[in-house]
């Protein structure tokens, strides 16, 4: 009895979990340092964790002012895409600086905006 109660009572003390989304984000893929980031990147998008295809692969670089450090990145040939648009998708773990656990990455565009920070 007494154990069951304790049981209880954590379950009902316990903190509710946090829920990590999955989004799509596009943006320039460049390497700095040991880090992949994904610069001049649109704002992030409820998304699925499938590759994007079709109408959601830009035919343009967005203008978009945010970055990304991509992690779980061992499984994608990024050195092949460095400098151009991706469509990044992953669970997104925001912070001071927002990170994004890749799910998939498909090249947009083989160039990155004007605007894109080096």
């Amino acid at each position: 009895m007494f154990i069951a109660a304790f049981v209880i009572g954590l379950l009902i003390q316990a903190p509710p979990t946090k829920k990590v989304e999955i989004v799509s984000v596009t943006g320039c893929l460049r390497e700095q340092g040991n880090n992949w980031m994904l610069v001049a990147a649109t704002d992030p998008v409820p998304s699925s964790a499938n590759q994007a295809q079709g109408d959601d692969i830009p035919k343009a670089p967005p203008a978009g002012k945010n970055s990304f450090r991509l992690i779980g990145v061992s499984e994608f040939n990024f050195p092949q895409h460095r400098d151009r648009t991706m469509v990044i998708r992953g669970l997104f773990i925001k912070d001071k600086v927002s990170r994004i656990n890749v799910t998939s990455a498909v090249e947009a565009v083989a160039s990155c905006a004007p605007n894109a920070p080096k």
